[in-house]
């Protein structure tokens, strides 16, 4: 759906917090994008290189990318949003696009939040991502402050099952940056509970905005 909605097949993409490079392989490997990748975790971007020898990557932070103005065709953020200082990032975005550019835009849609598997044990999680994470209003504000238009908003539901041991090992390994914001106690005794109680296979569905801006 990014890749169709944000027209980037063939294009020349930055991917803005690449992580360990999965959507960079993907967009060079599946979508024949000419693609670039930052990210400001130099360990994300070693596992990156190792990975995904076709793409460049740099280590940088959103909010100062170090490429010269119009240098891209699009720009794409999976999962990356909540973790930057938008408004910067955003003109930052806008910086590096040419005239006729995109940003595509994956990111959580608060309003699932609430619903997501990881709530029974871990309470307290969706009230702080629903700070980090932008409402599709907010961020179309956003993204019209920071220079863009044309902003085109759309919801996709992905109805998916978790295993135990996929889940268990999500939570041990704190694979979602908010257990890092919850108290440690909270922590401890939800992942305690989550041991007893996890089924062999839950449900996991999750909602995604999909933001596209010119």
């Amino acid at each position: 759906m990014l890749v169709r909605e944000g027209d980037l097949r063939g294009r020349r993409v930055l991917d803005v917090g690449c992580g360990t490079g999965a959507l960079a392989a993907a967009l060079a490997e599946r979508a024949a994008c000419r693609v670039w990748g930052i990210d400001s975790s130099e360990e994300m971007l070693a596992v990156a290189r190792a990975n995904v020898p076709s793409v460049r990557f740099k280590e940088a932070r959103a909010e100062q990318l170090p490429f010269k103005d119009g240098w891209f065709e699009r720009v794409v953020l999976r999962m990356s949003l909540h973790l930057f200082d938008r408004p910067r990032a955003l003109r930052e975005s806008r910086r590096v696009l040419g005239p006729s550019g995109r940003l595509a835009i994956a990111t959580g849609d608060p309003e699932h939040f609430g619903e997501l598997w990881i709530h029974r044990w871990f309470p307290t999680i969706a009230a702080v991502d629903r700070e980090r994470f932008p409402t599709k209003e907010r961020l179309i504000d956003e993204l019209e402050a920071a220079g863009f238009d044309s902003v085109h908003v759309d919801v996709l539901q992905q109805d998916r099952t978790i295993t135990r041991d996929q889940a268990l090992a999500k939570i041990r390994g704190r694979a979602f940056s908010t257990f890092q914001l919850i108290p440690p106690a909270e922590y401890e005794a939800g992942l305690v509970r989550a041991e007893a109680e996890l089924a062999p296979v839950t449900a996991a569905p999750s909602r995604w905005l999909i933001v596209v801006a010119g």
